[in-house]
């Protein structure tokens, strides 16, 4: 980020406040996981410091010790032993999420499996049984290397399938997220609340094209007039995140023979709602 959009002056009050709303819940999670001040002080200094170095240069070629000390506000001897460390940093993705969500998306997203209402069938447990609609051949279209029985047991343990009365498997459609498992519910949540928050932040910052970030929000509503509104959200919301990831898979497939760089993207939901508070004037 250049300089220019580098602010020395004291944050805002509205700016603070807006701050300490986003923290509230982390602080909250933190404590209850046992993650205490100190703690995150140092996870933070590490974070400053990670920032300031791969967002903040100028020109092309890293900036010094110095040069991330004076922007971050950490000291230059700490700058110089939290850069070396970042060097050995590498993100652990569960193994049931990186295989899963592909596993997931292809069962939703192709037209082989689905029903006339556009819903994920139920799979026979094995290719002897359904043949390519089964449970077996889906796993082997996406990793050949890993036995599908694997695969089930552990998508019984989070919450992923169940077994109909036939003892089909069938996908449970809200489990985008695991319904069991910490580190995978945890990976999910470092992902969807980073990416959520990018946007928002590159959109306050203002040195981008703004992303989509909307939502529908009011604060005088009945408890049953919630749980309706929960309800229609979920209906909508499944059928939004469903379409669009037809259409990635199909884009992704188009996209096989373009050399240009590859790039990511994340489309997410979601529905929050807690007892209202008076809001103060200003």
């Amino acid at each position: 980020m250049p300089t220019s959009q580098m602010s020395s002056t004291t944050p805002t009050p509205a700016f603070v406040l807006a701050l300490r709303r986003v923290f509230r819940p982390l602080v909250r999670l933190m404590l209850a996981r046992g993650v205490t001040y100190p703690y995150l002080c140092d996870l933070l200094k590490a974070l400053f410091v990670e920032v300031a170095d791969k967002d903040f240069r100028i020109g092309p070629k890293p900036p010094t010790d110095s040069r991330v000390s004076l922007v971050s506000g950490v000291h230059r001897k700490e700058v110089n032993r939290l850069r070396q460390e970042m060097a050995s940093d590498v993100e652990i993705v569960p193994s049931v999420v990186s295989l899963g969500a592909q596993l997931v998306a292809v069962w939703l997203g192709s037209p082989q499996y689905l029903d006339d209402d556009g819903q994920p069938q139920p799979l026979a447990r094995f290719a002897s049984e359904g043949g390519d609609l089964s449970f077996e051949a889906l796993v082997a279209s996406v990793n050949s290397d890993i036995r599908s029985r694997v695969v089930l047991d552990e998508w019984l343990r989070l919450g992923l399938v169940r077994f109909d009365e036939q003892r089909r498997v069938c996908l449970n459609v809200q489990a985008f997220i695991p319904a069991e498992g910490f580190d995978e519910k945890a990976f999910y949540f470092g992902h969807n609340l980073h990416d959520h928050v990018a946007a928002a932040a590159s959109n306050l910052i203002g040195s981008d094209k703004p992303f989509l970030e909307r939502s529908v929000h009011y604060d005088a509503l009945s408890a049953s007039s919630v749980a309706a509104l929960a309800a229609q959200s979920e209906q909508v919301g499944m059928k939004a995140l469903l379409e669009l990831n037809k259409s990635a898979i199909a884009l992704e497939k188009a996209d096989l023979t373009d050399t240009a760089p590859r790039q990511r993207m994340t489309f997410g939901i979601y529905f929050y709602t807690e007892t209202a508070t008076p809001a103060k004037d200003g």
